[in-house]
Order: C-alpha cells, then structure tokens, then sequence
C-alpha cells in the first residue's frame, strides 16, 4: 500500500537551508507575529478604557473586532494566493508588517465609533497574509520531521507570549499611567523594527521561486477545495477562531463586571493565557510530531471546555483559577496545525499559501466576524455569561469535527507503510 507524505516535503534536488538560518527564519517570522497580535489583541485589553470613553455598547465591541477579522479573512486569502502567484513571499510579509503598525497609530488617534471602526478595517487589511505567508516561507525552508514544532513556534510562541501574556500586563499598566490613546502608540513601533530586520536578515524561500518558475504545471484552486483535510481544517478554524475570538473580548468585561475582579488582577489571569499557549507552541506541536497530527487535534479542544466553565462556576482563589485557565487554554496549541501543519502536509507545494489563507481566511471571516457580533448581542440580551456558553458549545463542535481527519504527520505515515 503507498502512503504519500503531504505537499510540505522539499523536492527533489533542492537545496536545504543551514540549521542557522532556519533557526533565524522561525525566531524573526514568530518574533513578528507576535507583534501582529500585540496589536490585535491591544483593543480588547483596553476595552475597559475604551468602552466607558467613547460609550461603546457590547454589540459596538463585538463590531469591532468582527471587522478586523472580516479584512482580516479577505487579506488572509487574496494575498497568500498573491505571494503564490508571483513567487514573492519576502517583499510582501514586509510591506504587509509596515502598514500594520501604522495602523495601530491611527488606532490612537480615533475619537469615534465610526472612526475606530475604519482604523480596525485597514489593520485587518494589513495583517491578514502575514501568517499565510510565514507558513509558507516555513514549510519551504524547514526538513518535514520538525515542521509541526517549527509551525507551532512560528505561530504560538510570539503571538502568546507578547500578544497574550505580555499585552494585558503591559497595556494595562500604560494606560492606568498614560491612557489608552498613548498605549496604542507604543504598539505601533515593534512592528516597524522586525520589518527592517526582515528586510536585511531573510532570503526569498526557495520553493517560492521554483513554483513560479513551473508555471506550466500550476496547480489549480479546486485541488485545495476537493482536499478533505483541508476542508475540515477551515471548519475547525472557524470554530475555534470562533473561541478565541470571543474569550478575548468578553472574558475581560465578564472578569471585572460579572466577577467583580479588579483590572490588575484581570490582566495577570489573561496574561496566564499567553504563558499557557507560548508552552503549548513547544509542547503541543511537538507531541503531533511523535504521536501524530489526528489525536492530538482530537483531545485539545475537549480541554477548551475547562477555561469557560471555570470562569463562570470556580469560586477558589484566583490563583487556581489561574492555573485552570492555564490548562483550558492549552488547545491553542492545535491552531498551527489545523491552519498551517495540516493543510501544507495536505495539498501540493505550489499552493501551499493558498491552502493556509483558505484555512485562515474562514476561520477569520466566518468565526472571527460573526462570533464576536453574535456574542456581543447575546451579551446585551442575556448578560455576559452568554459569550461564556457559547465557548463551549464550539470546543465541543471541534472536537467530533476532529475525528473527520485523516493522519499527516510524516513520521507516523512511515510508521504505518512500513507496517502495511
């Protein structure tokens, strides 16, 4: 019986990268996607700011963030199919890095409802392709064995670790210091920075140049969309984006008006958050790499549940809420592979970009869009444990979605030929 290894594996004859600019690929490219949520998430950290300030409802709170991610999800797929087509990945992470910390300042400077709105539009605009192409740049430059772990490092370790765990701690104490117009300001300058290091420190991938040259044997966009991987892969995202989403926006408000926890307290407990997926970007991508890809997408978002019901029903100290929202937190880890592991595995080398963008553009229009909305009216109509209950009941779809998957992972595919 043949069992083919995905798409992700480097051609024939291609020259492999020194182990020295692959580790300077991942630190730079998940260096800077943790700037990307840095200012992503700063919004909904500032929330209990911004809201009384400008005198937002929560469906006004919920609009934003769905309109960040609605740019986002078109973003996310116009340009990962761009920097396919035109065999460019480097010059369009950079451009795509600088206009997203321009857009934090004009985030500042927002006086308005409307105005807020517009500044959330052109983040989305300018954010959406950069992990589609970080992943691509990955999955051309990194041997198949690590690129779970090389995956899950790119996308969780500095996204949770700034924009998770050191954004709420940060940003909150800024604004109680400076206010929130000057804590936007401060997020828009790292951006800037990693663009400049980008610019002198990263090469072109490879493959990028390769599948632009072939151009007579283009894959087409109905193999991505005939992939039954990749089409359970955009539902997980939708579904869990969904979660993510909604924890970040709501669960503040609900910890300081429904709990009644202090802002400082608040953000160090959303702050756990970030500790827990930056260990989950090692631990769990790592785990899919041994025991494979399918389990490991099974068991995780079960464990979501814990994060929501320990908020609404736990009355121990905050320090073991602390450790619960730790562990809830730890199907984060799975986000790598179901929106870059899984689907490059999946489809065929030149439309790798095409394949995450579709994953993370679905999961952005459809999870990131309307969840927050609907969470936001559902929070005005039945309170702000509303947002709460709907975080369960999309851990829960997750996990039967799951079981749809089919294994990827290159070493359990060896495992399994050679016992066929």
């Amino acid at each position: 019986m043949a069992i083919t290894i995905g798409s992700g594996l480097p051609e024939a004859g291609q020259p492999s990268r020194s182990t020295r600019y692959q580790f300077i690929l991942i630190t730079l490219l998940s260096l800077n996607f943790g700037i990307v949520f840095f200012d992503r998430n700063a919004l909904s950290f500032l929330m209990p700011f911004i809201q009384p300030q400008l005198k937002l409802s929560n469906t006004q709170v919920g609009m934003l963030v769905s309109a960040l991610s609605f740019t986002w999800a078109l973003a996310a797929f116009g340009i990962g199919k761009l920097s396919d087509s035109l065999g460019s990945r480097k010059l369009l992470l950079i451009l795509s890095t600088v206009a997203f910390s321009l857009c934090s300042f004009l985030t500042g400077i927002a006086g308005s409802f409307a105005l807020l709105l517009g500044a959330r539009l052109l983040m989305g605009v300018a954010e959406g392709g950069i992990a589609p192409i970080s992943h691509a740049m990955v999955a051309a430059e990194v041997s198949p064995e690590r690129r779970g772990l090389a995956q899950g490092i790119t996308q969780n370790f500095g996204s949770n670790l700034l924009g998770s765990f050191v954004a709420p701690v940060l940003l909150i104490a800024f604004a109680t210091h400076y206010g929130w117009r000057a804590a936007f300001f401060l997020t828009g300058v790292p951006g800037l920075i990693t663009s400049i290091l980008m610019w002198f420190m990263l090469d072109e991938p490879q493959q990028a140049h390769a599948s632009h040259e072939r151009q007579q044997k283009k894959a087409k966009l109905g193999d991505v969309l005939r992939d039954g991987n990749v089409l359970i892969c955009a539902t997980l995202s939708m579904l869990l984006v969904s979660y993510l989403v909604v924890c970040w926006v709501f669960m503040p408000l609900y910890l300081t008006q429904a709990r009644h926890i202090a802002p400082d307290s608040m953000s160090w407990l959303m702050g756990v958050l970030g500790i827990s997926a930056t260990i989950g970007s090692f631990a769990v991508s790592y785990l899919s790499d041994r025991i494979g890809r399918r389990p490991v997408m099974i068991a995780m978002p079960f464990v979501g549940v814990i994060l929501p019901l320990s908020a609404l029903y736990f009355d121990g100290s905050l320090w073991l809420l602390a450790v619960l929202f730790f562990i809830g937190w730890g199907l984060n880890g799975i986000l790598p592979l179901l929106m870059a592991t899984v689907p490059s595995e999946s489809v065929d080398t030149r439309l790798v970009a095409t394949a995450l963008g579709l994953c993370m553009g679905t999961g952005e229009i459809l999870g990131g869009v309307l969840a927050p909305s609907l969470a936001g009216m559902a929070a005005d109509h039945l309170g702000l444990a509303a947002p709460l209950w709907i975080m369960v009941g999309l851990t829960v779809l997750a996990g039967f979605c799951a079981l749809g998957l089919r294994e990827t992972a290159p070493a359990r595919l060896r495992a399994a030929a050679q016992h066929a």
